[in-house]
């Protein structure tokens, strides 16, 4: 894994590696809005992430996943964590808390 100063070059970085979907949390699964797919805890594996705070507010936090479906689709989920956090089932919060290589 790399280390990035900002969120902007990781995603920049992880785009041109070929991570360029953008996925969404919804409350069950990750949703691709491109696609129109949705991928389950058991469809989809965390390959890297990185957590970021903000210069000015600690409570401004984020991380960002590299996704890999099972089919081979990459892409992208900024999340906020700690009281920004979104709220997720416990399968979906501990697939995205365990990152696979």
């Amino acid at each position: 894994m790399s280390a990035y100063d900002t969120l902007s070059g990781a995603i920049r970085d992880l785009q041109q590696r070929g991570f360029d979907q953008d996925f969404n949390i919804a409350s069950t699964h990750l949703h691709c809005p491109g696609l129109e797919l949705e991928l389950h805890p058991e469809h989809f594996q965390v390959r890297e992430f990185y957590r970021f705070e903000g210069n000015t507010d600690p409570g401004d936090e984020s991380v960002l996943y590299a996704i890999e479906s099972d089919q081979g689709v990459k892409g992208l989920l900024v999340s906020a964590y700690g009281a920004y956090s979104e709220p997720v089932n416990d399968e979906l919060m501990q697939k995205l808390n365990m990152p696979s290589a």
